[in-house]
């Protein structure tokens, strides 16, 4: 320690039986110095510890910090053990090794089980750390187009072997509440009402939410996607879904997802990104064109398409978290579990069928009776009658019983084009149901899936009201949707028979329709979506104030 001059000295203290340097002391004299800080805190510790017998021997000191130090490990411990039990499934699954198309665990043991390799392959690829490259059995036979279901359970799917229940995989997603993330959340726009997961916040939590509308390829042509959007927008509010934005897009043809990317970027901020939807809303091919967009310019994004998720028809064709490297800047890409709702047409129908109930094509609308009218002998009667009497079979999912309309009501389905409609009358519909069934009325098709059906075991009798009627630019009443499968929209008067029908026509009432479908589908009401060159001519802004315009999320496309 060396000396210092009193100006120096902060605080004062004496020190007892301090022996100094004959050279420094000739005399009796008070010295004034000032100790390091950890010398004096030593002093003092002394002081509160007493001295002489009464001080703490040095073997008694070491034990107590010994003593403090296994305390604090323990509170770490503990610690560590709350945050593991935090992690989800998808944490623990980056050290487990999957396979990248399906996310399922890799395996040797069940060769009929999702995630199965063969103990040659599976042996090599560990061997050289090589595991995260491989794809299992049942990816690469989905990828040829075997139809291979592997969910059962509430929300799952009849036929063939059943792994994994819909419970479980919703339980994968549901650490997302916990995590400080960016959903994106997957809409399908042939089924937006039943694909769009209204309680999508009891997974996403309080996380900021991206609403992106697939396969607007599929619409009609001569649909005015500004008409669409704004739909859609006022369809989310009044589902009270607070969204970052909405985009419009198409897996198959890129549209729109440029778009996505940018406000990805923009809200990303550094947290993982996880792509949410229901069971076959084309997640997968929403980031495989992700993917192929983002590598124009980003190497990472380029490495990361070698090992993509497979895709598929088959509801449930990802089983686990796929962790993928897309972003340059830090922050994962997850393709997560779709999660599998039980009021679909595709959770009821057998295996076999689930292609039939996804379009490839564009829709395009199929109108009764207008289309019908050249195969019908007595015309007349069928134009002054309308669909009163009648019944309308969609297939063997869906029939509707037209109780009362005006004589100009039409029905157009807008749904898959494999799937055949048939009209009949009403006291004609149910022999025409049990003798047709698996024959013109598919699906379900083959004569053991027909006899395994259960039927349309469920009834919806709808009073749809209308009013202001005009007999030279009609407006759609509504849209009737069936979940999984598309819908059929009711105008009160046709636009195709208002030419025929110069007369004038009811300008308020009510239609009354009875829809049957299979249990526990789920139909719905909803404003009609304007698709088509008709569309853009009925559909009417809604006028908002500066304050709504603000508060209402925008669209892009």
């Amino acid at each position: 320690m060396a000396l210092k001059t009193l100006s120096t000295f902060l605080s004062p203290l004496s020190l007892p039986n301090t022996k100094f340097p004959q050279f420094l002391t000739t005399k009796p004299s008070l010295i004034l110095c000032e100790f390091p800080r950890s010398q004096k805190s030593r002093l003092l510790a002394a002081d509160s510890e007493g001295t002489g017998a009464a001080a703490p021997s040095p073997g008694e000191k070491f034990l107590e910090r010994q003593q403090s130090f296994e305390d604090a490990k323990i509170i770490l411990k503990e610690n560590k053990k709350k945050r593991k039990k935090k992690d989800n499934a998808i944490k623990a699954s980056r050290a487990v090794a999957s396979c990248y198309g399906c996310g399922a665990p890799l395996h040797t043991s069940d060769a009929d089980a999702p995630g199965y390799v063969d103990p040659e392959t599976y042996e090599l690829k560990k061997k050289h750390h090589q595991l995260r490259t491989v794809l299992c059995r049942r990816c690469r036979l989905l990828s040829h187009g075997k139809m291979i279901t592997a969910v059962g359970g509430h929300g799952g799917y009849p036929g063939g072997k059943l792994f994994v229940t819909a419970e479980e995989l919703r339980e994968k997603l549901s650490h997302l509440r916990h995590e400080k993330a960016l959903i994106v959340k997957l809409v399908d726009i042939v089924d937006f009402n039943g694909s769009f997961l209204s309680r999508v916040r009891d997974l996403a939590g309080s996380n900021p939410i991206i609403l992106v509308v697939t396969k607007v390829d599929l619409l009609p042509r001569d649909t005015d996607l500004h008409c669409v959007g704004d739909w859609v927008v006022e369809a989310t509010m009044r589902k009270k879904l607070n969204v970052l934005s909405v985009h419009l897009t198409s897996s198959k043809s890129l549209v729109g997802i440029t778009g996505v990317i940018s406000e990805i970027q923009k809200e990303k901020k550094g947290r993982d990104v996880y792509i949410l939807g229901s069971a076959n809303v084309g997640k997968s091919a929403f980031i495989n064109a992700l993917l192929k967009t983002m590598a124009i310019n980003d190497p990472v994004a380029a490495s990361a398409q070698r090992y993509k998720p497979i895709q598929s028809a088959v509801p449930g064709t990802t089983l686990g978290p796929i962790q993928i490297n897309a972003f340059l800047g830090g922050g994962k890409l997850y393709d997560t579990p779709g999660v599998h709702l039980y009021h679909r047409q595709t959770a009821v129908v057998h295996s076999e069928d689930l292609p039939i109930l996804a379009p490839q094509s564009r829709l395009r609308g199929l109108s009764f009776p207008s289309s019908i009218l050249s195969s019908v002998e007595e015309g007349a009667s069928t134009i002054v009658n309308g669909l009163n009497a009648f019944s309308i079979f969609w297939g063997g999912l869906v029939r509707i019983d037209v109780l009362k309309v005006l004589p100009e009501t039409c029905l157009t389905f807008y749904g898959p084009k494999r799937i055949p409609i048939h009209m009949v009358p009403t006291e004609q519909a149910v022999e025409f149901y049990q003798t047709e069934l698996g024959v013109l009325l598919t699906p379900p098709s083959g004569g053991e899936n027909a006899e395994n059906w259960k039927g349309l075991e469920s009834e919806r009798k709808l009073q749809i009201k209308f009013e202001d009627v005009d007999s030279y630019d009609p407006k759609p009443a509504c849209d009737i949707a069936i979940s999984g499968l598309g819908w059929f929209t009711v105008e009160p008067v046709s636009r195709s028979l208002k030419i025929s029908q110069p007369k004038p026509v009811e300008t308020a009432g009510e239609l009354i329709l009875a829809v049957h479908v299979p249990k526990a589908v789920e139909i719905f009401v909803r404003s009609p979506i304007p698709v088509g060159k008709a569309g853009a001519e009925w559909y009417q802004y809604v006028e908002l104030t500066e304050k709504q315009e603000e508060m209402r999320p925008k669209w892009y496309f």
